[in-house]
């Protein structure tokens, strides 16, 4: 069978027996933008905000989703992100002036982070970013202390640990009580907090967020998050008589990395999520807060494709046969991080049978320089195009220069149209931050050119 009947996908063959994404042949845009290449869908991305936007919409209208910035940010994607009209979460200094760089509002910005510097406080609170999430106490003081220096009134939302275990692994649970993230509610912390707000004229306590973890498939975790999230927002109620405008439930909805991988549709969870926080809060006799929803993965996770050239083909008789491309753990470190399981084809061969099964292995002097195990493919050759399936979320974000290996390029594409959305990084750019003291002066005639 074909790949595409072998892995039970939609997948897009031309005439040629080419991969087509975004109406776009894979083997064209090697040619023209070479390998590693992250190839994002703007259709598909523009599909899952709208989803997220009108499935909530239809069951909680009073709501908002907002981007998570992580799972991946450029300009471009802030401009997209914009003109579908969802907010944007950022983490830290560099992508909030990604944000700003692209033009996006920074009244629709929500900054998150555990560690906020000063600096980035400041930059927060000069740039007019609309809401900051504080994740603790010190982080709490601070800010009220920036806000009078800066003669500001932030608006803030409390991160929260509702002390509910996702299933999922464990790098991604973060709702947990033993978490580096949010203020605790069972010991006290949280409270104290809201306390310690709302004597404070200089910040605007908005509300409450909580965040149970990533890649998880069932909805029973929102579920033991919005009752414990409901029964704090009732005692804040009684001890302070503070009724929360903002309830954010943050994101965490799984995408599918392989065909054993089932997760719910994102209209499907977001329905039920709306649901079990109207039902409930009404149950508790609480005023309907504006609700928000933070998705990152799930909203360009299953739009990126990695393009990659086949080099060494290795085989170890009777063990194993290696498939090495020109990528790896530098453009894709889930693997290593989370054991992810990927799929993939070769691009210029979709019309062929499989018939072998390989491990593909990356070109970093590490071991554990895995892409995918026991892959069922067409035969490999030097030249071919392997295509990886859903990394459009955490692979770019979290890309490095291991080995000195420069960062990929990003095309967006879209009804045949391909833009170059982030350059591919060049030798250059790898050696413009070192410097050389006199003392390791070197002869210039063996610089490269």
């Amino acid at each position: 069978m074909t790949a595409s009947e072998f892995f039970q996908r939609d997948f897009a063959t031309n005439h040629l027996g080419h991969l087509e994404i975004g109406g776009c042949d894979a083997v064209d845009l090697v040619k023209d933008y070479g390998t590693p290449l992250y190839v994002m869908d703007e259709k598909k991305i523009r599909a899952n905000c709208r989803d997220y936007l009108q499935a909530l919409g239809e069951i909680y209208p009073d709501a908002d989703v907002i981007y998570a910035g992580k799972a991946f940010l450029t300009k471009a994607i802030c401009g997209l992100i914009y003109q579908e009209g969802l907010g944007l979460d950022v983490v830290s200094g560099g992508e909030l002036y990604t944000a700003l760089h692209a033009g996006f509002p920074p009244e629709r910005i929500y900054f998150h982070g555990n560690n906020k510097s000063h600096e980035e406080l400041l930059f927060a609170l000069r740039q007019g970013v609309g809401q900051i999430m504080v994740d603790g106490l010190m982080e709490l003081e601070t800010l009220i202390q920036l806000a009078i220096e800066t003669r500001t009134r932030p608006g803030v939302i409390f991160r929260l640990t509702p002390g509910i275990e996702a299933h999922t692994h464990t790098y991604n649970q973060t709702g947990q009580e033993d978490s580096k993230f949010g203020m605790g509610i069972n010991d006290g912390v949280a409270l104290h907090a809201v306390k310690m707000a709302l004597r404070s004229p200089h910040i605007k306590l908005l509300g409450f967020h909580s965040h149970i973890g990533s890649q998880i498939f069932e909805v029973a975790p929102f579920e033991a998050a919005i009752k414990v999230m409901g029964e704090f927002l009732v005692e804040v109620r009684k001890q302070t008589g503070y009724v929360a405008q903002v309830l954010d439930l943050g994101g965490g909805l799984g995408i599918s990395y392989n065909k054993e991988e089932k997760p719910m549709s994102i209209r499907e969870a977001v329905t039920r999520i709306g649901e079990m926080v109207r039902e409930s809060l009404t149950a508790l006799e609480y005023p309907l807060p504006h609700l928000i929803l933070e998705p990152g993965r799930s909203i360009v996770g299953s739009a990126g494709t990695t393009l990659y050239t086949v080099g060494t083909v290795k085989e170890l008789p009777g063990i194993r046969k290696y498939v090495a491309v020109d990528g790896g753990m530098t453009d894709n470190p889930r693997v290593a991080l989370y054991q992810a399981v990927y799929e993939a084809v070769l691009a210029n061969k979709m019309y062929e049978q499989v018939t072998e099964v390989v491990t593909i292995t990356g070109k970093c002097c590490e071991s554990g320089d895995m892409l995918i195990w026991d892959l069922p493919i067409v035969s490999p050759k030097p030249g071919d195009i392997l295509a990886a399936f859903s990394t459009g979320a955490y692979n770019y974000s979290m890309a490095s220069n291991y080995n000195r290996l420069p960062r990929a390029a990003v095309v967006l594409v879209a009804e045949g149209q391909a833009d170059l959305i982030v350059a591919r990084e060049t030798y250059e750019q790898l050696v413009q931050n070192d410097l050389m003291p006199k003392r390791l002066k070197v002869n210039p005639k063996i610089i490269a050119k």
